[in-house]
Order: C-alpha cells, then sequence, then structure tokens
C-alpha cells in the first residue's frame, strides 16, 4: 500500500509519499481527503529520480520521487510541474502591466493572501484586490484555500499555471491571407512568395527544418519548408510522423535540391571533400543548428570521425544558405555547405555533395488559404522556375508522400 499525504501546509503540491514494497502491475494508493488513487510503480528512471505516474479517472499526475539512502525504499514525492501556453492578445495584454505580472509571479511560487500579498509588495490590499480581481477575470489566477480562523476568513489564491508561455503572432491586416512560412531557407520559395503575390501574403521566417516543423506544430505558422533525413535513409516523413501524430498533416514535394561545399572562385583552398574543412587554412561557417544542412554534416563527421573541434568556424553559423555564400564572397569565410544555386548566384564553384528531398508541410486545417500555392505548384511556370535553378529538379515537384 502507497500512502501519500499532502504536505504541512494543506496545498496539494508537492506529495510526500512512502511505500514498503512495490506491487505489480499496480497500486492503489490513497490520498488523504482525496480518494484513492491508482499508481504505476517506479515506470522510469530519470537521472537519480524515479518517475511515478498517479491517476485518478481519466486524469494522470506525474510525480518525480527522488531516492532516499533509506534501505526500505521510503521516497520524497514532488509534483512536476507544467508550462501553459497563452494565445490570446487580450491575456498578454494583461500581463503587460508589471504590477499584474509581479502578482502573478509570486502566486506562481506559492499560495498567497490579499494581506500577505500587500505586504511583501509594500501596497494596500485594495491595490492587490484590484489586480487580483483582472488576473481572476483572465482565468489566470483561483481561489486555492478559504481558511477561518475565529471570526476572520482568509482567502488563498494561486496561479492556474506552474509558468506560462507567452505566444502571438502579429500579422498585417490586408484584404488577402497571410501565411507565415516557417522552416528551412529555399531559395525558390522566395520566388514563389513575389508570382502570389496578389492571392497570398507569403511571410518567410527561417528557422532550420527542425524548428520550423516545431513552430507548426506549436500554431506559429500556417506552412514549413524540411529536408532532414532520418536515420532509415527516408527525408522528412518519420520525423513529422512522430511530430504530429494527432493531427491531419499532408508532405508534399517542393524539390529535390544538391547541395555541396560552397568555395570561392578558383577555389584557392583546394578544397575537394568533407574532410578539407579541418584543414588548418580554412575558414568554415556552419548552418543553424535543427537545420537540415547542420544535421546532414553532423551526421557525416560522426561517420568521418571528424572531431568538430577540429573545424575553424564549426561554431559561426548563419540561417540561409545565401548568407553563408556571401560571407565567402567577401572573404569572411573559405567554405561552406550549401545549395548549389546559391553558389552559382554568388559565382562561387561548387563541389556537389549530396541531392535532397525538399518537402512542403502543412495540416490539412490550412488547406484552404495554402490553396493558391499548392496549384501553383502543379502548373509548367512553377516548373521552368525552379528548373532555371541551378541544382534543382522538379521531376517530382507537386507530389504528396504518404505518411
Amino acid at each position: 500500500m502507497v500512502s501519500i499525504r499532502p504536505n504541512e501546509h494543506g496545498a496539494t503540491r508537492p506529495w510526500e509519499c512512502s511505500y514498503d514494497k512495490i506491487a505489480s502491475p499496480r497500486q492503489e494508493a490513497t490520498f488523504q481527503n482525496e480518494g484513492t488513487y491508482s499508481v504505476d510503480p517506479l515506470p522510469s528512471l530519470v537521472g537519480s529520480f524515479n518517475v511515478i505516474s498517479v491517476r485518478r479517472g481519466f486524469r494522470q499526475f506525474d510525480y518525480i520521487c527522488q531516492p532516499m539512502l533509506d534501505s526500505r525504499l521510503r521516497k520524497n514525492l514532488i509534483e512536476m510541474q507544467k508550462v501553459d501556453s497563452i494565445d490570446s492578445f487580450d491575456k498578454i495584454k494583461l500581463l503587460a502591466d508589471s504590477r499584474r505580472l509581479d502578482i502573478l509571479r509570486r502566486l506562481m511560487a506559492a499560495p498567497a493572501t490579499l494581506t500577505h500579498l500587500a505586504r511583501t509588495m509594500k501596497q494596500s490590499p485594495a491595490w492587490i484586490r484590484h489586480h487580483i480581481l483582472a488576473l481572476e477575470s483572465a482565468n489566470l489566477v483561483e481561489v486555492s484555500e478559504i481558511r477561518k480562523t475565529g471570526k476572520v476568513t482568509e482567502k488563498f489564491y494561486r496561479a492556474k499555471a506552474d509558468a506560462l508561455l507567452l505566444q502571438e503572432v502579429i500579422l498585417p491586416k490586408t484584404r488577402i491571407p497571410a501565411i507565415i512560412f516557417s522552416g528551412s531557407h529555399d531559395l525558390a520559395i522566395e520566388g514563389i512568395a513575389k508570382h502570389l503575390g496578389k492571392h497570398i501574403a507569403l511571410l518567410s521566417l527561417p528557422l532550420g527544418s527542425l524548428d520550423g516543423l516545431v513552430n507548426l506544430r506549436q500554431g506559429l505558422c500556417q506552412i514549413s519548408g524540411s529536408h532532414l533525413l532520418d536515420e532509415t535513409g527516408e527525408y522528412n516523413a518519420p520525423i513529422v510522423r512522430r511530430l504530429f501524430p494527432d493531427q491531419e498533416v499532408e508532405l508534399i514535394t517542393f524539390a529535390h535540391r544538391t547541395q555541396g561545399l560552397m568555395v570561392a572562385g578558383g577555389n584557392p583552398k583546394a578544397i575537394k571533400k568533407i574532410s578539407d574543412i579541418a584543414k588548418p587554412n580554412v575558414r568554415f561557417v556552419n548552418r543553424n543548428p535543427g537545420s537540415g544542412t547542420r544535421l546532414w554534416l553532423d551526421i557525416e563527421l560522426r561517420r568521418l570521425k571528424m572531431p568538430t573541434e577540429a573545424i575553424n568556424g564549426y561554431d559561426k553559423v548563419v540561417k540561409t544558405h545565401t548568407e553563408a555564400a556571401t560571407l565567402i564572397t567577401t572573404n569572411k569565410a573559405d567554405v561552406a555547405i550549401g545549395l548549389q544555386a546559391a553558389a552559382h548566384q554568388r559565382v562561387l564553384d561548387f563541389i556537389p555533395l549530396f541531392e535532397e528531398r525538399y518537402d512542403l508541410v502543412l495540416p490539412r486545417a490550412n488547406e484552404k488559404h495554402l490553396m493558391p500555392m499548392l496549384d501553383y505548384l502543379q502548373t509548367a511556370v512553377f516548373r521552368n522556375e525552379l528548373n532555371s535553378l541551378t541544382g534543382y529538379n522538379s521531376t517530382h515537384s507537386g507530389e504528396q508522400i504518404r505518411l
């Protein structure tokens, strides 16, 4: 039997837990004044901390259980705290008031009364109450406990979240849909933005393939571009399946592109292969972590057993192929991995390394607003423009990849 008790202040967290033996596959845990919970005993280990999942009906609570030196396996159990997201502009605006934000942060740390907050913040209870009511109306704080001491009744307030992530995208107010494209940088996408200007306002946020997919998952963009090579040798699909298990997502081939080593005209450093970027007299410029190019490079370096410390400039990063090519053109770097098209635009020499598949990723719910772009991928005009870029191949452009 697992005995789990509230802490001495009567709050619902943290919990204290002790038990004498581990049952299998599940134990019943009795919470004081809270009924019976079912407990999965120590299903996993995180560092030196055991994790226990406690369920009550359809609700599940995860706890970190720090091992004691006591051989009887007694544990101190602390509830894992979670971060909630705010995507309402009204709530963000409310928290723009530094006084309310200060109160909310204090209530995230511990429940408090109006009197206690007034004393610690050196304000009147009436002033505190005014801001508490505003936070309460926004569903950011709640009454956690009411205590009576003689004739005095006090309310303890607490924040409804342990921490908050504020995220709101402010888009231009136009007569056409404003679409944010976030993901891997691509030269052809820039051309599409110009062509579709009458139908959609396509805004670019180049962060790299992985961060672009994370933005798409969080609703911070409507479409993403990716060229992530999975350990299975397949591009994009396995990673998209893992990131969007609960959403209907479309994966559409945009183009096949050639990447390689971009070097100055005439190749003065005689760079011919990946291992040459570790030469002592070579200045390398890298791509940002999470980009498909950076992930490919890191895999290749591990395969070749090349230490990153041996590469002069491994930690010097840029976000786009164009930026990398520009640094070589201006003699601020000697070599970078990038698109053949970017090298051609900056009149650089190019040593091809691999061809990759670059895909567009979009939730099916966004398909209506993106239809002008999706229709354009099927046109001869698009294919001709794509093929005009050195190193691009439009043979499979517009094809949908099954997920």
